[in-house]
């Protein structure tokens, strides 16, 4: 396991509140010197701790106006071919297998609850393989700061 110091911390917290900040910027609200911020990005990317630099999209805008999670139970035969066909329905966020009362949970994004209502009955439902689902719907979501960045 790789050690990492508090410059290490502070410096994933402030990229984990905008990763789009520059590093002179960064520079001056640390308190530590550009060069030395370069180099410790550099660090954490080789280490492969910072995985990728991203964006926060507002959905909404696109149009996605309903996000939920589907628990599934499946043919564990069928596993492959499953995954295969959640990576082809554009609707599908993400895929999780999970232990407890599903195999798989994902996240499916769709623009009403009739648009979801279609992609979990007539996409998922009628996928060979699946034998019951169950839908959540997101209500609200409120994210937070992972607490190894909380100091």
């Amino acid at each position: 396991m790789h050690k990492f110091d508090d410059l290490d911390m502070k410096l994933l917290f402030e990229l984990t509140q905008d990763g789009s900040i520059s590093v002179p910027t960064l520079s001056k609200k640390l308190g530590i010197n550009a060069s030395v911020l370069y180099s410790r990005i550099k660090r954490l990317m080789k280490k492969k701790l910072i995985k990728k630099f991203t964006i926060d999209i507002d959905e909404s805008l696109l149009g996605i106006g309903v996000k939920a999670s589907v628990g599934i139970n499946r043919d564990p035969k069928l596993k492959d071919q499953i995954h295969a066909k959640f990576m082809e329905t554009s609707e599908v966020a993400s895929i999780s297998e999970v232990t407890g009362r599903f195999d798989i949970i994902i996240e499916v994004y769709a623009k009403n609850l009739e648009a979801l209502h279609t992609v979990v009955i007539e996409k998922i439902g009628k996928i060979v393989g699946i034998q019951n689902t169950e839908t959540f719907v997101e209500l609200q979501k409120t994210d937070k700061d992972p607490v190894y960045l909380i100091e």
